[in-house]
């Protein structure tokens, strides 16, 4: 598929699909014209992305954990230093905690709407 067609499935600007390919985090092939082509696969991996980066992660360690969100998963780890293992595990854990942030309000906007419903049948 051709950049405008990857942008509007994944409501992803072209200008950062092309930095997502400038960093490594996608691929795209050229066509004989000089355009790119993404494979079907690609819209998975541009949500991917968009979604550690908005859990803050930056891109070269998205770029290191992207092959573990592959099926069949080929990890690699030739250059995981230590600094690295500590940022991802620190990163881990303040996603885990915005996670158990987000279901607490998601459960309080539940009982509210289920005791407005409640209310509004008596």
């Amino acid at each position: 598929m051709r950049i405008g067609e990857l942008s509007e499935r994944t409501s992803t600007s072209r200008r950062l699909l092309r930095y997502y390919e400038e960093q490594g985090l996608i691929i795209a092939s050229r066509g004989a014209n000089g355009y790119r082509d993404y494979d079907e696969t690609t819209v998975d991996r541009v949500i991917q992305v968009r979604g550690l980066l908005d859990a803050g992660l930056p891109t070269r360690i998205i770029k290191q954990i992207l092959p573990c969100l592959d099926k069949p998963r080929a990890i690699y780890f030739p250059d995981a230093t230590p600094e690295m293992l500590a940022t991802l595990e620190a990163e881990r854990d303040r996603m885990a905690r915005r996670a158990e942030c987000l279901l607490r309000n998601r459960d309080a906007i539940s009982e509210y709407l289920d005791a407005v419903r409640e209310y509004n049948r008596v």
